[in-house]
């Protein structure tokens, strides 16, 4: 008898960034009596999704407070859900079906190497002249040398870059330091990434900046040295004036826990809330307050796009300004990411700056997460009747390889199955590709070797291609290795008949070498994703190390034609239900409500051809976890169809 237990959810481990005083420069810690330009000291920052990326109330010091806001967000969430059920009746013809190359419901589907092929001949058309390019970009980001956080900018740089692959950008990323007179007269749009502390600029890119008519977009950081030079005309040429820099009102502390910050920008009427946590047990500050402050001196020239406020005084600055071809930044929407963030603005507005306006679009997809071999046929059974019903396709993330190699649920007895020996697994995939089901691989074993990794050391708990514990890459972290794990797990399924169509990675993280062989056998993955500044990153380093690398979690809204790893990437950008089992299993103790999914659906609004994507594990209809899975996984399905969502597979994006 197998000794059932329920999977950890999906968690991003990220390195976290201490931006303390050591980030600034001696030679730059200027005070300036008339415009402030003293950066905010000793606050975490970071790039990308935070860690953990969903808040589980896990401090006892604040934990009522944490449940209080939950309470808040599933009040305002139902409040939406129920306004939308009264104005519509949920329609099954919401679920959109796009003709495909193959005959639905047979095992085998068309080969992967057919998307291949149509990739060739669209490259080779484009390089004829006959299909036309996206914009060519380039990124400039900060990387002094020989000092704490040189990589820092790169981190930031790759995220962008990831945005500009939905507009099917060619796009280069280089130090500014680099940069050459005119350069920016090869290319459509440049954006500088302004993320250290007076970096100190090139002369010849401020000259280009105020002479050219390409678009350039500034991110936060040392627009002083192009607005404050006075040989440059900064103000004349663009009716802009920088006043300096905008951080806490005052320090966090114990008896005043939430101080202001200029935090909330409304994008379409929805208000993007930027990250901040408090910790009253270590006083460590969790946010990225600063925000350039820039006004219009010149209206007939410039003007504010968006503003931010200060949620807490009720002030508010300019967020986004334009003069023409110059956009400016406040801040760096490209730390705390998240689902109700500014970064959804950012992703949006990227249309206008780019000037790409794509035909708007509002496209669901969700996910049946972690199918194993020891996956609940009837709970399999359940959900594919109720979408199947609704006419609403989906996708199977598929494990081929059971591992429990310490018998750690089997009473001490090492356990192994593969998927061609359980009745349940092979049962639960062909009802649903009868059923409007695809296939994602989902690892081989997702799960390494013989340990922890961090957890039990069996499917699914685990991570395959990273190692937690170490914060590094596995010992036999290459290409060749990957491969052939990969390879393993795509015979097993085709071996018992069925052929997956794309690629999520184990818990959303792998290395750079395992990412690499991944696009060895698709070209795609479905899934948010880690990326890093170097294939073998040295993220352990001391926080002043120049050469300690970085990472960032990031997810997107809408489809990314090709990454910083080269594959397209279809979205999950919702997140997923889970549960506060912590008396069953100590390790899961997030609680993140169907409401609070719903609610990042109605946040994605904003993204005029976004996509709402979540995913699900059918363990939580699971009755002895004494918690309502079937019934919040319908409610989520509903909500979002009653949103207005079409349901597609990524497949038909």
């Amino acid at each position: 008898m197998y000794i059932y237990r329920p999977i950890k959810p999906h968690r991003l481990f990220i390195t976290i960034v201490l931006l303390s005083a050591s980030l600034v420069s001696q030679a730059s810690e200027l005070k300036d009596a008339v415009r402030n330009l003293t950066p905010t000291l000793n606050v975490t920052i970071v790039p990308g999704t935070p860690d953990p990326a969903i808040k589980g109330c896990g401090r006892e010091a604040d934990r009522d407070q944490c449940k209080e806001e939950k309470k808040a967000l599933k009040l305002k969430a139902r409040k939406i859900f129920d306004e939308n059920l009264r104005k519509s009746t949920f329609d099954a013809s919401k679920s959109k079906k796009k003709e495909s190359s193959g005959e639905e419901g047979v095992k085998v589907a068309t080969n992967s190497a057919d998307a291949s092929s149509i990739s060739v001949v669209a490259a080779a058309l484009q390089s004829a002249g006959l299909l036309s390019g996206g914009p060519k970009a380039l990124i400039l980001f900060d990387q002094p040398d020989d000092v704490a956080f040189s990589k820092l900018g790169q981190i930031y740089a790759i995220m962008l870059r990831n945005l500009l692959g939905h507009f099917d950008a060619e796009v280069s990323i280089q130090k500014v330091s680099e940069y050459l007179p005119d350069e920016i007269e090869g290319y459509d749009v440049v954006f500088y990434i302004g993320s250290y502390f007076d970096n100190p600029i090139p002369a010849a890119f401020l000259q280009d900046v105020v002479s050219t008519e390409k678009t350039v977009v500034w991110f936060r950081y040392n627009i002083w040295q192009l607005a404050w030079n006075g040989d440059l005309g900064f103000s004349s040429r663009f009716g802009l004036a920088f006043n300096g820099l905008r951080g806490f009102d005052s320090p966090p502390s114990v008896d005043n826990p939430a101080p202001g910050f200029f935090n909330t920008v409304t994008y379409k009427g929805v208000e993007l809330e930027k990250y901040f946590d408090f910790d009253v047990e270590t006083s460590s500050v969790h946010a990225d307050p600063d925000a350039g402050w820039m006004a219009i001196a010149d209206p007939a020239k410039a003007e504010a796009i968006l503003e931010v406020e200060n949620s807490v005084t009720g002030e508010v600055i300019p967020y986004i300004t334009r003069s023409g071809n110059f956009w400016y930044f406040a801040d760096l929407p490209l730390s705390y990411i998240g689902p109700r963030d500014r970064y959804l603005a950012l992703a949006d507005i990227l249309h206008e700056i780019l000037g790409v306006d794509h035909e708007p679009s509002k496209y669901a997809m969700l996910r049946l997460e972690d199918v194993a071999s020891l996956v609940n046929f009837s709970n399999m059974r359940s959900l594919i009747d109720y979408l199947s019903r609704r006419d609403i396709p989906y996708t199977i993330t598929a494990v081929p390889f059971y591992r429990d190699p310490n018998g750690v649920y089997n009473g001490g007895d090492p356990l192994e199955l593969p998927m061609a020996q359980s009745e349940s697994m092979l049962n639960s995939l062909d009802y649903a590709l009868t059923r409007g089901g695809k296939i994602s691989l989902h690892g081989y074993t997702h799960q390494y070797a013989d340990e922890q990794n961090p957890y039990s050391g069996i499917t699914g708990d685990d991570f395959e291609f990273w190692h937690i514990p170490n914060n590094a890459v596995v010992a036999e972290d290459s290409v060749t290795w990957a491969s052939g794990r990969i390879q393993m797990a795509y015979s097993a399924l085709v071996a018992s008949g069925y052929a997956p169509f794309t690629w999520t990675t184990p818990h959303y993280q792998a290395s750079p070498n395992a990412y690499a062989a991944v696009n060895q056998f698709f070209d795609s993955r479905y899934e948010r994703s880690i990326y890093y500044t170097a294939v073998t990153p040295l993220l352990n380093l001391d926080v002043n190390n120049p050469d300690r690398d970085f990472a960032a979690g990031q997810f997107f809204p809408y489809l990314i034609e090709s990454d910083y790893y080269g594959a397209r990437l279809y979205p999950e950008n919702l997140g997923n239900i889970e549960y506060d089992i912590r008396e069953i299993d100590p390790a899961s103790f997030i609680d993140y409500s169907w409401e609070e999914v719903y609610l990042n659906a109605v946040y994605a609004e904003v993204i005029r051809d976004g996509v709402a994507s979540f995913f699900f594990h059918p363990f939580w209809l699971e009755p002895e976890l004494g918690v309502r899975g079937f019934n919040d996984f319908r409610r989520l399905v509903r909500g979002i169809s009653d949103l207005g969502y079409q349901w597609i597979t990524p497949d038909q994006l």
